[in-house]
């Protein structure tokens, strides 16, 4: 799960009069690491160019950020995405992500504890800089809520930085493989396009469907055989998981729901469905060669880790119908989910699920994830 709808495009503006001084996990100071953690990155971008020219570059390096140039071009001038100053520049962080999402659930429901803040409205995670004070603030919540912290390789300031130079590649995912690289360009471009204030789902399932269908345009055209070898083996695990979490979050919807079971009785068949989880994915793991990519997130899984998923696929199937409705058509699609938009969220929802009924083989078919340690 990886877009995070930063505050920072009203935080800049505010910036001088935060102070740094109060607690990361709340008010002003929560604000105030939003800001000079974005400001650090920004900083510490470059010109792809400045990159690509420089004799100190890595040529591993190079030739991964010249494909991101290809693939920024193919998202403007094929997808019909934002053609502006987001990835055009480079930075390394020295560290494995970009920020740190706190999620947190009731210990009966998969329904996500949700923060407010200005412009954005509501939405299911909380996101911080620093990995301490996401695990700080996650040990701070109810005891009746089951949280989880997990990092993310980038996010979208929905082009409210553009002014600035845009939001820039990072090494955080600079190095995945070629197609899931450009889902993920792809994925945050999309949040540019359109944003529902306070809709989670709509937002992040949305750029998802973006992301699936340009990444299956981009791989059947302008991808080399060994990518799209190397992208098949990977994706190929990914909807065999998705597959089996989405099975549990199917059984562990059906628990709660469960009038006729007391919460005890409820709590029973939760463990008991965790435990045939986890059996399952070893042996999913098994048939992988041992590949461990979900290893931590399989160990970390809980309501909250369930949920967060759910906010990424809830609604693509029905934007994929969208899509097709509208003839394929990129632009033709996003007017539409404009219109979509407008309605009350409520409706919204409802007219999306009416053209597509979600199901266990198409949300197996490969919705936007983590890639290997990340991206369950």
């Amino acid at each position: 799960m990886r877009a995070l709808f930063s505050l920072v495009g009203l935080l800049v503006v505010l910036a001088p009069g935060l102070s740094g001084c109060a607690s990361p996990g709340t008010g002003v100071g929560y604000y105030w690491q939003s800001v000079s953690g974005h400001l650090q990155i920004m900083r510490a971008a470059r010109p792809l160019q400045d990159w690509l020219d420089d004799a100190q570059t890595p040529p591993a390096l190079r030739q991964r950020l010249a494909l991101a140039q290809r693939i920024r071009h193919f998202a403007a001038a094929e997808l019909a995405l934002p053609d502006n100053a987001s990835y055009h520049r480079y930075a390394d962080l020295h560290r494995r992500a970009a920020v740190y999402n706190v999620v947190a659930a009731p210990a009966l429901s998969l329904t996500l504890q949700s923060w407010c803040f200005p412009v954005v409205g509501c939405v299911g995670y909380r996101g911080y800089f620093d990995e301490a004070q996401a695990q700080a603030f996650a040990r701070s919540l109810p005891e009746e809520l089951e949280s989880v912290v997990y990092p993310v390789p980038a996010y979208s300031t929905l082009g409210w930085m553009n002014w600035a130079g845009g939001d820039p590649l990072l090494n955080t995912f600079i190095g995945y493989p070629e197609g899931e690289l450009a889902r993920i360009v792809f994925h945050e471009l999309a949040h540019q396009v359109l944003y529902a204030k306070g809709d989670m789902v709509f937002n992040e399932s949305f750029a998802t469907a973006v992301e699936r269908l340009g990444g299956e345009r981009w791989l059947t055209h302008h991808a080399s055989d060994a990518a799209r070898r190397e992208y098949a083996a990977f994706d190929a695990r990914r909807r065999e998981f998705r597959a089996l979490t989405f099975a549990v979050r199917q059984r562990l919807e059906g628990i709660y729901a469960d009038t006729a079971l007391d919460d005890a009785e409820k709590a029973r068949r939760k463990s008991a469905t965790m435990d045939d989880f986890r059996q399952t994915y070893q042996t999913l793991r098994q048939r992988w060669n041992g590949y461990a990519g979900y290893d931590a997130w399989v160990a970390r899984a809980n309501n909250a880790s369930f949920g967060a998923q759910a906010a990424y696929d809830t609604l693509v199937p029905g934007f994929e119908a969208l899509f097709e409705h509208q003839g394929r058509d990129f632009r033709r699609f996003y007017d539409a989910v404009r219109a979509l938009a407008q309605q009350p969220l409520e409706e919204r929802h409802a007219a999306l699920r009416q053209l597509s009924t979600p199901s266990e083989a198409t949300v197996a078919a490969g919705q936007a994830v983590p890639a290997p340690a990340d991206r369950p």
